[in-house]
């Protein structure tokens, strides 16, 4: 079992920053990936950025790239989500998620921002962005 919690969340106007945060319990001898997701009014989940159990791989989804910056610190179980150039369009709830190692099998480029890979969610944390 793996537990998550996320921080950070709040309002800021276009152009701003915010910096989330997710600590994790963790699975007593299984790595796991993380990621973050996020989901607006009335849209699907959609995967924002991936990261691998030791922090050296990323993968980021295009709305993400060159805006956001995804990291983790295994010695403190926290994964971080800076997000820079907000814009309106980045206003969902942001989720993060943990699969274990070995569960992205298969060729599918899409696999690391899938949500269905994911096992394991937090609450969610709410980010606004006005314009």
């Amino acid at each position: 079992q793996v537990q998550l919690s996320e921080s950070g969340g709040g309002s800021v106007q276009a152009g701003g920053s915010l910096r989330l945060a997710c600590t994790f319990s963790r699975l007593a001898s299984t790595p796991i990936h993380l990621a973050w997701f996020r989901q607006a009014p009335g849209k699907e989940r959609e995967g924002v950025a991936h990261i691998s159990t030791g922090g050296g791989v990323t993968h980021k989804s295009d709305s993400a790239k060159g805006r956001f910056a995804i990291a983790r610190d295994n010695a403190v179980n926290t994964m971080y989500l800076q997000m820079d150039s907000l814009q309106p369009d980045d206003t969902a709830v942001y989720f993060c998620a943990a699969a274990p190692q070995g569960s992205f099998g298969g060729l599918d480029p899409a696999r690391w921002l899938s949500a269905d890979r994911y096992k394991y969610w937090g609450q969610g944390t709410q980010v606004t962005v006005s314009s």
